[in-house]
């Protein structure tokens, strides 16, 4: 049943725990990353955070591209472009993701999921790609501008009862449900 208030539309009576497709336990997950938080801020004195590694992967294209340039940039004198655990923590995450993916069936192979298609049309392909850029690239700035991302500040910053991470998480989930109910509303 579709409930409509202040123009936007919520669905009722629906249980969210309970999903036809496999997925894995949000509580081991849950558990997971706290002791992947635990051992980042125990091994290496700084918290769980990813927006760095891009940073860093910029700076070593700028060293690429234009070595001149990216030598008096202040941040990367300060932090100079290396492959730090950061970045191997990006990697990580891209490469469980895969392991996620396919351990639980849904490695698809489509641009396209069906949700997008059912909203967009199947031929949207490029519009969904143009879409997931400019978000990424939103998101990268806005993670670099609010000094950190949403493993950073949403788990790391709110573990440390932080409270403008705190302040960041709640925006994250308010931003996330505008985009998704603007989308697919």
């Amino acid at each position: 049943m579709m409930i409509q208030t202040m123009g936007l539309t919520f669905l009722a009576n629906v249980d969210l725990l309970d999903y036809s497709g496999p997925a894995w336990s949000p509580y081991l997950v849950g558990a997971l990353i706290g002791g992947l938080s635990m051992l980042t801020f125990y091994f290496s004195n700084k918290p769980l955070g990813a927006s760095t590694a891009y940073a860093r992967v910029a700076g070593m294209l700028g060293n690429l591209t234009a070595p001149q340039h990216t030598s008096r940039l202040k941040y990367f004198r300060d932090n100079p472009p290396k492959v730090g655990w950061e970045l191997m923590l990006v990697l990580g995450v891209m490469f469980g993701a895969f392991i996620a993916a396919w351990s639980g069936g849904e490695l698809t192979g489509r641009l396209l999921p069906l949700m997008w298609q059912e909203r967009f049309g199947a031929d949207s392909g490029l519009l969904r790609v143009v879409v997931a850029f400019l978000g990424g690239g939103l998101m990268a700035l806005g993670a670099r501008m609010a000094g950190g991302c949403t493993s950073g500040h949403g788990i790391s910053g709110t573990l440390q009862l932080a409270v403008g991470s705190w302040i960041a998480a709640i925006c994250f989930f308010i931003g996330g449900i505008v985009t998704a109910m603007l989308m697919f509303a």
